[in-house]
């Protein structure tokens, strides 16, 4: 071992006041089971709501009685309305007034904002020929669509949003922040603790604090679901719900993490030191990635798992602060100093398949849905 050169073990033995595992970012899609595939949309505009031809003008007049909804909404409520630009960072523009919304104790809608973005939606064919009868047939296509992002404050999540496409099939988009559900579980049971952005610094009973992050299940997102869903304006009706078109919730990302806080900076800088020695980095580069390409996980029963994505791990600088990003398909694991002071391991999980997750039971889907995990349905959260 070349002297001066620090062991991970040797920094954590006897410094480190607190070891959280938590929930982080939660990421989920929310999509209609029944609205998957064209004949669906026939049904739900014929035999649902009636209408004798299913076509575009019903789709339209749905989304413009959502629109409406939604301007209603925001002008009962006084709630601030945000035209999103092309290169906002949304989260960003909507911090301060998430963070008024927080300052009167209360749920509500801090703003939303609007923008128009790429949704994977139903577009529809018709006649050919003019005076031909009318018909129309249903198809699952990327179209530039009016999205509405409802930035709400929880009492007990805290900051979150809902993201709703104005066209059908309606995707759906919820982010929630697991840290953020613990800081408030712990202010309602009387825990004291010293935040650490995304995270905790101290905590004056650490055993108390990793039993409430470990009580953060399904369950409690699904209520949290399904308690903004009665509140925000929606393009679907309760008489839609007790039809059976409603939202089921699935995996889009989701990241679990570890943190470790060192009792002196100094701790966190060693370590930092230790990622970026000079036998990996000579000259200090931004970005070193050692890539193998020759690797392929095991599955259960022995025979390798076929995937595009190499194996790879980087080490990134920006400045004096390094980032560790191990990759495996569409999924990571990175290792990070927060605070100056803690040691953050973050597990992104992009793709269900990626955690051998099974797909929902439920409609079959085009051949050109299948592969990007991100798009909806994907494993039932």
């Amino acid at each position: 071992m070349v002297d001066g050169v620090v062991r991970v073990t040797d920094l954590l033995d006897g410094h480190v006041v607190l070891d959280v595992q938590c929930l982080d970012r939660i990421y989920l899609n929310g999509y209609v089971p029944r609205l998957q595939v064209g004949g669906q949309v026939v049904t739900f505009m014929r035999d649902h709501l009636g209408y004798p031809i299913p076509s575009p003008a019903v789709m339209d007049r749905i989304g413009t009685s959502f629109r409406r909804a939604v301007d209603a909404f925001a002008d009962d409520e006084h709630v601030p309305v945000v035209r999103f630009a092309k290169h906002d960072r949304t989260i960003e523009v909507m911090r301060r007034h998430v963070a008024a919304q927080a300052r009167t104790g209360r749920s509500g809608v801090a703003a939303f904002g609007v923008a128009q973005e790429f949704q994977n939606v139903f577009a529809s064919t018709g006649p050919e020929r003019p005076g031909s009868p009318p018909w129309f047939s249903f198809y699952k296509a990327d179209r530039r669509v009016t999205c509405f992002s409802f930035y709400l404050w929880d009492t007990d999540f805290g900051p979150a949003f809902v993201k709703v496409g104005s066209y059908l099939a309606y995707p759906l988009k919820v982010w929630v922040n697991g840290h953020e559900w613990v800081k408030q579980q712990a202010r309602h049971a009387g825990l004291e603790f010293t935040e650490l952005s995304n995270g905790f610094a101290r905590c004056q009973d650490p055993q108390r604090l990793q039993e409430i992050c470990a009580r953060l299940g399904p369950a409690d997102i699904q209520a949290f679901v399904d308690r903004w869903l009665e509140r925000l304006p929606l393009p679907l009706t309760v008489a839609d719900q007790a039809a059976g078109y409603w939202w089921e919730l699935s995996m889009r990302q989701v990241e679990t993490s570890r943190t470790l806080v060192f009792d002196a900076p100094r701790r966190a800088r060693a370590f930092a030191q230790a990622l970026v020695a000079d036998n990996l980095d000579l000259g200090r580069p931004d970005t070193v990635e050692l890539i193998f390409t020759g690797v392929r996980p095991a599955s259960r029963r022995g025979r390798p798992i076929k995937h595009t994505q190499p194996c790879r791990t980087s080490v990134v600088t920006h400045a004096t602060q390094v980032h560790v990003n191990a990759y495996v398909k569409h999924s990571r694991i990175k290792q990070y100093l927060k605070g100056g002071r803690a040691l953050r391991i973050g597990t992104v999980v992009n793709c269900p398949g990626d955690l051998r997750l099974p797909p929902p039971a439920g409609p079959p889907r085009r051949a050109a849905d299948q592969s990007p995990c991100h798009q909806q349905p994907a494993a039932r959260y």
